[in-house]
């Protein structure tokens, strides 16, 4: 009879201060909004390329080519979730039906009672990007972020706002609500980009 395998299995690889989280607790500011799908729309505004507000009914987003991308989620209150599926609209699926301006640098992606997030537009078109309907193969919750949240694997979960309602295209950075109030206008997790005051010169405009 062999030996034992006495080599241990690794432990995940997490970003810098972050612990992994069996579970997926809810967080968030502010109440969980009603949904109510004939009043929803998706838009996309601002500096588009052809000048004009793009828009989608909730039956008209949800039909757009779905797409699953495996991911980890890393909140900034030093949460992980690891290897979570997630289903939904590609944004470069959105870049592409309403591609932005040439000049455009960044994002400010809108959500419920006028949450928002910026990035820059690089970050947004990311392939592994996407608006989340689904995880594991589910239905979001509502208290998840039920029926659209941003998905943004490479930085911290609060880029990704739950119950988005649009983007807007922006020729210059301008920050989002957490931005305004404290937190790192990036918001990479492996460089533990948490809060502002560890900002450096050219990381975001001045608060």
């Amino acid at each position: 009879m062999g030996q034992p395998d006495s080599r241990e299995e690794e432990p995940p690889q997490l970003p810098p201060g972050q612990r992994l989280q069996r579970g997926w607790p809810v967080t968030h500011y502010g109440p969980v909004p009603k949904f109510r799908p004939e009043r929803w729309e998706f838009r996309v505004f601002g500096a588009t390329a052809d000048g004009d507000k793009h828009c989608w009914t909730h039956e008209e987003f949800t039909s757009l080519p779905y797409a699953t991308v495996v991911a980890d989620m890393h909140c900034v209150t030093k949460f992980s979730v690891l290897g979570a599926e997630w289903g939904g609209v590609l944004t470069r699926t959105v870049l592409d039906l309403a591609p932005p301006a040439p000049d455009v640098t960044h994002v400010m992606v809108w959500a419920e009672y006028g949450f928002s997030s910026n990035m820059p537009l690089a970050d947004f078109a990311d392939e592994r990007c996407l608006f989340a309907g689904h995880r594991d193969g589910e239905l979001l919750t509502a208290e998840h972020g039920f029926p659209v949240r941003l998905i943004v694997p490479h930085l911290y979960a609060w880029k990704g706002p739950k119950w988005v309602r649009g983007i807007e295209y922006m020729t210059a950075d301008r920050r989002g609500f957490w931005e305004e109030r404290g937190y790192h206008n990036l918001g990479d997790p492996w460089r533990e980009q948490r809060y502002s005051y560890q900002e450096e010169p050219g990381d975001g405009p001045e608060l």
